[in-house]
């Protein structure tokens, strides 16, 4: 039999091919992967962290003085099985001083154009050294802020860790394993600590760090019934 001489018409006795469709995944069930990591959605909580959900809510901010399970803070020495539970930082009102101290010096150069002396200092002079003054002052309120979001002691599914920034160019790293940490306790003192809750935690370790301490942290007494808990699952294993 004669080919179809029309390419669109297919003669009686032309194999027809069909080709196979092409399946589409759910956009859900797709993994993006690099040469490391797996990045996927959020897994259910195990019933571990579902106690400490219990125990301290939701708190995911950046900005809070404790931070539950965070997804918007990590550290370098953090090892790839190791999973995030808390990140505490000081107390939101023990930034309270410094930033009075800020405010108060703001507006000391407008106190100064009421003494005569302004008077006698060029303009020009006059603009440098508020400009210096302002530098100053932001400077002093950039290092307190910076101490005190950066100094921060987290709680891992293996260790805890105290990283103290004291200033841009001073940065110590301690941690301990669960396992060895022997004993927990906490103090509250004084009336703003009470009012506000919020204390330190005293960590005593059998590790080369021998004391960690959390240092007026939000609920102490949370944090060591985390660590309670995190001791006789460590204990189970």
């Amino acid at each position: 039999m004669n080919r179809a001489k029309d390419l669109d018409t297919v003669a009686p006795d032309d194999p027809i091919i069909v080709e196979p469709k092409l399946k589409v995944k759910p956009l859900s069930s797709i993994k993006i992967t690099n040469a490391t990591k797996t990045i996927k959605a959020d897994s259910p909580p195990s019933p571990f962290q579902q106690k400490v959900y219990n125990i301290f809510g939701h708190t995911k901010h950046s900005f809070s003085s404790l931070l539950v399970k965070p997804h918007v803070f990590d550290f370098q020495e953090r090892h790839e099985d190791e999973e995030i539970l808390i990140v505490g930082r000081r107390h939101w009102f023990t930034n309270v001083s410094w930033i009075i101290t800020t405010v108060f010096l703001l507006f000391i150069p407008t106190f100064l154009t009421f003494v005569p002396l302004s008077s006698f200092i060029s303009s020009r002079y006059h603009f440098i050294s508020i400009l210096f003054w302002y530098l100053i002052t932001f400077a002093f309120s950039f290092e307190k802020f910076l101490s005190w979001y950066f100094n921060v002691y987290i709680i891992t599914t293996r260790r805890v860790v105290d990283i103290d920034f004291n200033n841009l160019l001073v940065k110590k790293y301690s941690d301990a394993e669960i396992g060895m940490i022997q004993d927990v306790t906490s103090a509250v003192i004084g009336a703003i600590p009470t009012v506000f809750n919020y204390g330190n935690v005293l960590i005593q370790t059998a590790s080369e760090v021998n004391e960690i301490v959390f240092e007026r942290v939000p609920n102490p007494e949370k944090i060591i019934k985390i660590l309670q808990e995190l001791r006789e699952k460590e204990n189970e294993n």
